[in-house]
């Protein structure tokens, strides 16, 4: 007797069937659509790489989460754990054929074994895009305005997006005498949205004393507007500093444009990866906060150093693709149109097969995708298959060559039993 294995996929891991698949490629599109319009241009790089290229500058939670064993060569090698290390070891790599400033999208899969829940997978696509050679104000607000443009175009609606400076924070750290513990604090704050103030409080004590566990705690909280918080931290963190002054650039750009209304200043913003130096920011959405940051990121000035004696500056930003794809299945905004083809051909005679694939072509042509179908089943269920694909209008031969033809409304159940030509077809299914 035949053994069969059990279809199954792990925990974490999943298959996208066709409906979810196309919801998932039109939404990338979109995005796609608009880092285009930035001038910004796609990369790949491969999902395996030396396991020292991606731990270079990780560590901590990290290392814990990376998928990370040797190979048939006995290599020790790992699989991406986001689309950022890797950039930054093409940008040294490829240094001499960049010209920079370079603006970079890269959308793919990368993999962390973490624990599982709502939008949050062991296998997902992330959506990346950064700015390499250029340490500008222009540049961070460049990569903030199309954070906010790309979620109102892909009808994500209204977003918020917190911003901060990791350079100020650092500096209140050294006036507050915790330099020393700095990545840990970094860390602690991080979890501030997840843990609860309570809980964060206790933590940083622990790593520090009561009272300047409570002076980090006064620091993250400084609530107001953009100006009044600003005015806060810095004074806070030893008076006006570079990294204030960058902060008040990009606040001004945010006036120019007139989108100031879509950021907010929230000096709890910290970013856990060690390898941000200043500004960092995460988005919200407005009418569901609550999913937690759906696109973060910041600016990471010594990170392409880690490969390379050359300084080059970055700053950049990921979309969680399946927590926005979540996030948007709950607003009912996403575009689940599982319909790949508008138009289907019946199989009257499987030996017209080429007739019919010659009268598709001509509704091609004319920029509306066609499906064949392949076997001349019953006609009834031609038109049950249409429906459960998703296709709108049927076309039922009358003749061999598909010449004289019926036109079937799949959704309204009605049939035209004659079309004059091929013509008048193409009008109808467009219109």
């Amino acid at each position: 007797m035949d053994t069969y294995i059990e279809p199954r996929v792990l925990k974490g891991f999943r298959d996208f069937l066709p409906a979810a698949e196309i919801a998932r490629r039109t939404l990338i599109e979109r995005i796609e659509t608009s880092f285009r319009s930035y001038g910004f241009l796609p990369i790949d790089t491969p999902a395996l790489e030396y396991a020292e290229i991606l731990l270079g500058k990780g560590g901590g939670e990290t290392e814990k989460q990376i998928y990370r064993f040797n190979d048939n060569g006995g290599r020790d090698v790992a699989l991406r754990f986001d689309l950022t290390v890797p950039f930054a070891r093409f940008v040294a790599e490829h240094r001499t054929e960049l010209p920079l400033p370079f603006k970079r999208y890269h959308i793919a899969k990368v993999w962390r074994g973490e624990n599982t829940q709502r939008g949050r997978y062991r296998e997902f696509t992330q959506c990346d895009f950064d700015i390499v050679g250029s340490d500008s104000a222009a540049a961070d607000f460049e990569i903030l305005l199309m954070m906010r443009n790309t979620f109102q175009a892909i009808g994500a609606g209204e977003v918020t997006i917190h911003v901060n400076h990791r350079g100020l924070f650092n500096r209140f750290l050294t006036m507050l005498g915790a330099e020393v513990q700095s990545v840990e604090i970094l860390r602690t704050v991080d979890k501030l949205g997840k843990i609860g103030r309570d809980a964060t409080l206790a933590q940083l004590a622990a790593l520090l004393n009561d009272d300047k566990a409570a002076c980090i705690l006064g620091f993250i909280e400084a609530r107001g507007g953009f100006e009044e918080t600003l005015a806060c931290i810095t004074e806070l963190a030893g008076g006006d500093c570079p990294e204030s002054e960058r902060l008040r650039q990009v606040y001004c750009f945010m006036l120019d444009t007139g989108s100031a209304a879509s950021f907010i200043l929230d000096p709890s913003i910290t970013r856990g990866l060690d390898y941000y130096t200043g500004v960092v920011y995460e988005t919200f959405l407005n009418e569901l906060p609550d999913i937690g940051s759906v696109c973060s990121g910041g600016r990471y000035d010594n990170l392409a150093a880690l490969y390379s004696k050359e300084r080059v500056s970055g700053v950049g930003s990921s979309i969680g693709l399946d927590r926005l794809i979540a996030a948007l299945e709950t607003l009912g905004t996403l575009d689940n149109n599982n319909a790949y083809a508008r138009l289907g051909i019946a199989c009257i005679k499987g030996e017209n097969a080429g007739h019919y694939q010659a009268l598709a072509t001509r509704f091609r042509d004319a920029g509306i995708p066609c499906e064949v179908f392949l076997e001349g089943i019953k006609l009834t269920k031609q038109f049950m298959l249409a429906e459960k694909k998703g296709i709108k209008w049927l076309l039922i031969p009358a003749d061999d060559a598909g010449i004289a033809f019926s036109l079937r409304n799949i959704e309204k159940r009605e049939t035209i039993d004659r079309c004059s030509s091929i013509e008048e077809a193409i009008t109808m299914i467009l219109g």
